[in-house]
């Protein structure tokens, strides 16, 4: 879908950035821009900045940031198209027709025409359940002891013991066999025709994180297999990148998020007061779903059932959320087997204190490793320690490992010293030398050296963008071609030409990216912490320092990269000869 930038920037402008933030986060003015705390991150003390002159927000403890629709994009999950028509809407903007290709037309209508039908569908369980031929579903929920408001909440629905009620009624309305089948609701074969998928089962609507129906579940009421029925992979149902209950989860803001092993244990979850809970949908838990998790929490704790399955359900699970760089902690249930049961036996408050005391996934592995080993015999117990001193070469960073080393020979009362030699030994062994002693120092210091680069490239937009009236002062030195980053170029084009031009649009420069970390990578570029200065002399000095830092990096550059390219040799020849001037020069702020 495609609007022209003329009308995207007309819905960006008619939208104030802190009108629209102040109705989901509580802020107070502070000099020119407002605080609050951030809805992305869990904090006590206000990090998050709104600033009317940008219309940008951006937050200095997490690196959210963008303008007005990006701020939807992430709290609401909108797509990008979604938040230009709620701001649309909200300013009475009346949007053209989207400019589409055949092929774009033809998905969107089909995408459009499958929410349809399962929204259709949906409605049409959640009458079933509050009929008469929905009494056996209904009395199964009331014995799982939820409450009609919590039923309500999810949409919990009823499919008939007959095997083509819902398919009739589709028909009813207008939905063609192909539609139905292709949204998931209904097979076909030889000696029943079309058929619906889901009979005699408990529905439980799946939605995306816009409270939009994209599939179901349905639990089989009596012994019938399966007993969980789940939709099929569909145009817009993808089971590894969605989560059941995530479009209540996403606002709880509780600082983590729960995951469950299923709807059930979702459900009792939200109705018992944690609405930070979500699950997998019938399957097991993938990456996708943990870079889900990643939007809006950095912490997962792991409510998975305390059998046998359950434990490797949550060691694969750990390894998975490790990998997206999530830290993953696994709730105590026992004496029960899920949430569900435990909450009945124990309650709220039992339950609230469990997840205060949520074990740490490393020791959570190191327990259940220890199951395996008779620490009462020396030589299974030595056994057990090399196992812990592998686990340990886990840890590619050199202070983390050391922490848990120090952690893990206080639990198990080795000796810092012995299980540390441990480490380095298993290391050295195995090949894993890197990460005996100093494992990413090269990396971290090269890590340290780009950003050091690209400092003063954002302090400089940065600043521009706090006082553009600076720009006459300084674009005899400094061009776009300066900025080595192929992101940074593009943002300082624009931004410098609209200078030129006597405009002053960041936000909408944001606007020029539609992926959302592009987005909060050019929130960066104009939300870069200045060095507060007294007088003018100290913000002469300043800014003259960063003007030969960011033309010193591009002469670095086109030098590196000269060759025999001879335009590449002629910029380096004029840039070093702009940065020998510009040493020498003076620049006034008066």
């Amino acid at each position: 879908m495609y609007y022209p930038d003329e009308v995207i920037e007309e819905v960006r402008l008619k939208n104030d950035i802190v009108e629209v933030i102040s109705g989901y986060v509580k802020m107070q003015r502070r000099g020119s821009n407002y605080f609050g705390l951030c809805p992305f991150h869990n904090e006590k003390s206000p990090s998050f900045s709104v600033s009317q002159i940008k219309q940008m927000y951006y937050c200095f403890g997490c690196g959210a940031g963008g303008n007005v629709f990006t701020f939807l994009m992430e709290y609401e999950n909108y797509s990008f198209e979604e938040a230009v028509n709620f701001l649309a809407q909200r300013a009475g903007v009346s949007l053209p027709q989207a400019d589409y290709s055949e092929k774009a037309r033809r998905n969107e209508s089909k995408r459009a025409r499958l929410l349809e039908v399962n929204k259709a569908a949906a409605k049409y369980f959640y009458y079933q359940l509050r009929s008469e031929r929905g009494q056996a579903g209904y009395r199964y929920l009331k014995e799982r002891a939820l409450s009609d408001e919590t039923i309500k909440k999810f949409g919990l629905g009823f499919a008939h013991v007959t095997s083509d009620d819902l398919t009739r009624y589709l028909k009813s309305k207008g939905y063609e066999d192909k539609l139905i089948m292709d949204a998931g609701l209904a097979s076909f074969d030889e000696k029943y025709g079309v058929h619906d998928k889901f009979w005699n089962r408990v529905m439980f609507p799946i939605q995306d994180g816009n409270h939009r129906v994209i599939g179901f579940g349905g639990r089989v009421m009596g012994e019938g297999k399966p007993k969980y029925l789940n939709s099929p992979e569909t145009m817009i149902f993808d089971k590894s990148r969605n989560l059941y209950g995530l479009n209540f989860a996403r606002t709880a803001r509780a600082g983590h998020m729960i995951l469950c092993e299923g709807y059930m244990d979702v459900i009792a979850m939200h109705q018992a007061g944690f609405p930070q809970a979500v699950a997998s949908l019938g399957t097991s838990f993938t990456a996708g779903q943990a870079n889900l998790l990643r939007r809006y929490a950095q912490e997962v704790v792991l409510a998975y059932d305390s059998d046998g399955a359950g434990v490797s359900a949550a060691l694969r699970a750990i390894g998975i959320l490790k990998e997206a760089g999530l830290t993953g902690k696994i709730l105590n249930l026992e004496p029960y087997k899920d949430p569900d049961e435990f909450v009945k036996n124990l309650g709220q408050d039992a339950l609230r204190e469990r997840l205060e005391k949520a074990e740490n996934s490393f020791f959570f592995e190191l327990r259940m490793l220890e199951r395996d080993y008779n620490l009462k015999d020396p030589e299974s117990k030595t056994k057990f320690y090399r196992e812990i001193a592998r686990k340990l070469c886990g840890f590619s960073e050199e202070v983390e490992r050391e922490n848990y080393i120090e952690a893990v020979a206080e639990k198990y009362h080795i000796g810092f010293e012995n299980l540390r030699r441990l480490v380095v030994s298993y290391a050295a062994q195995t090949g894993m030398t890197a990460m005996a002693v100093r494992p990413k120092s090269g990396i971290q210091k090269k890590a340290d050296a780009a950003e050091n680069k690209k400092k003063p490239q954002k302090l400089l937009l940065t600043w521009l963008a706090e006082e553009p009236e600076l720009y006459p002062k300084i674009k005899k030195y400094i061009s776009p071609k300066d900025f080595t980053l192929d992101l940074y170029q593009k943002v300082a084009e624009k931004f410098f030409e609209d200078l030129e031009n006597g405009a002053f649009n960041p936000a909408g420069i944001v606007s020029m990216f539609s992926d959302e970390e592009q987005q909060r990578e050019v929130a960066g570029l104009f939300n870069t912490k200045l060095m507060k200065l007294s007088t003018k002399a100290e913000k002469e000095k300043a800014l003259h320092d960063i003007l030969v830092a960011v033309k010193r990096e591009s002469l670095h550059y086109f030098t590196e990269q000269a060759g025999v390219d001879v335009l590449m040799l002629n910029q380096m020849i004029e840039g070093k000869k702009a940065l020998e001037e510009l040493s020498k020069t003076h620049i006034s702020l008066d």
